[in-house]
């Protein structure tokens, strides 16, 4: 069985022109290449709190959606989420997979090649 970091770095390596990096030493997807790229998502592994989850870019609004509607599973996270990221718990209830494809399609589509 995989981890959770491990299912997230699947769907992240799944789509076009992603490469992964350690970045604030954590697992993170960047969509493009070179010095264009952009980071999509991020683990957060107890690095700024107690929690294991992950930062990703988010479509206007869709911050203070989820945060509005689920307070365990979705947050603001630190330095970024003024910039509209979403922080989405891999370790509080069962992870909604589905839904975290979409929020990793989502962010790469807002990083990625055609921006």
């Amino acid at each position: 069985m995989r981890t959770p970091v491990e299912r997230l770095r699947a769907l992240c390596l799944a789509l076009p022109d992603v490469e992964e990096r350690v970045s604030h030493g954590e697992p993170s997807w960047f969509a493009g290449s070179g010095r264009r790229a952009r980071m999509f998502v991020m683990v957060s592994d107890h690095h700024h709190d107690d929690r294991l989850a992950f930062w990703c870019a988010a479509p206007g609004g869709t911050q203070q959606r989820l945060v509005g509607e689920d307070t365990e599973r979705y947050f603001r996270p630190p330095y970024v989420g003024h910039r509209g990221w979403l922080g989405v718990r891999l370790d509080g209830p069962a992870p909604d997979w589905g839904r975290i494809g979409d929020l990793v399609a989502d962010a790469h589509a807002l990083a990625g090649p055609g921006r």
